[in-house]
């Protein structure tokens, strides 16, 4: 999990947001929808750098959703609060369905303040750890391990899919690591931490940068 600095939200939200009135107020369900939605799906994207909120992989507008952190059944008063809408992984609208189901759409409406691990904490990489084979583990940290143990079934964090998806990630990145010096590596693993020339993260570079720091 890769820590997200918000932004300030779009102006156009803003803006109509601001046009609540005594006969109109903005709603999620009833007129949340475009442009407005698609403006604040594309500010979530690209503050994000273009992975998963939760699991790290690749996405785009077609192939996520914008995840309300704390769910809405919940905290109805944050459904357009820019500061709890996040972008998930698997599209509400990708043909066929997703499967297996991960992320913010296995959450669903869960949410524990004391057990769920937030992305939007800027020390959420400190409750995991990545061995090579693809896993997502606990931390050592007792302190920290029954949310991070929580937070990884909840969301489906370990399901076969994504290991192997995390394990192709990280072989590829070791690639000629082994000529690197240490100092190297860390400027290779200080590398990940930035955004490409296109605003995009390396997919699962949560797991590329743990694994440069604590294994070699």
């Amino acid at each position: 999990m890769k820590y997200i600095k918000k932004n300030q939200e779009p102006v156009k939200f803003s803006n109509w947001k601001a046009l609540e009135n005594d006969d109109w107020k903005p709603n999620w369900d009833d007129n949340f929808q475009k442009p407005e939605k698609v403006i604040v799906h594309d500010s979530l994207l690209q503050e994000q750098g273009y992975i998963c909120c939760y699991c790290g992989m690749r996405i785009t507008r077609e192939t996520s959703h914008i995840e309300h952190f704390k769910p809405r059944s919940s905290y109805p008063n944050l459904a357009l609060d820019y500061t709890n809408l996040i972008a998930s992984c698997q599209g509400e609208s990708e043909e066929p369905p997703p499967v297996p189901v991960h992320c913010g759409h296995e959450k669903k409406y869960w949410y524990d303040k004391h057990l769920m691990v937030s992305p939007l904490e800027i020390n959420c990489n400190e409750f995991f750890k990545y061995p090579a084979s693809g896993e997502i583990q606990p931390t050592n940290d007792p302190a920290k391990q029954a949310a991070a143990e929580t937070t990884i079934e909840k969301l489906a964090l370990n399901i076969n899919k994504l290991q192997n998806m995390r394990r192709v990630a990280m072989d590829a990145a070791l690639l000629g690591i082994e000529d690197l010096t240490n100092e190297e590596r860390q400027q290779l693993a200080e590398g990940y931490e930035q955004l490409d020339s296109n605003g995009q993260y390396t997919p699962f570079c949560a797991a590329i940068i743990y694994l440069l720091k604590n294994y070699f």
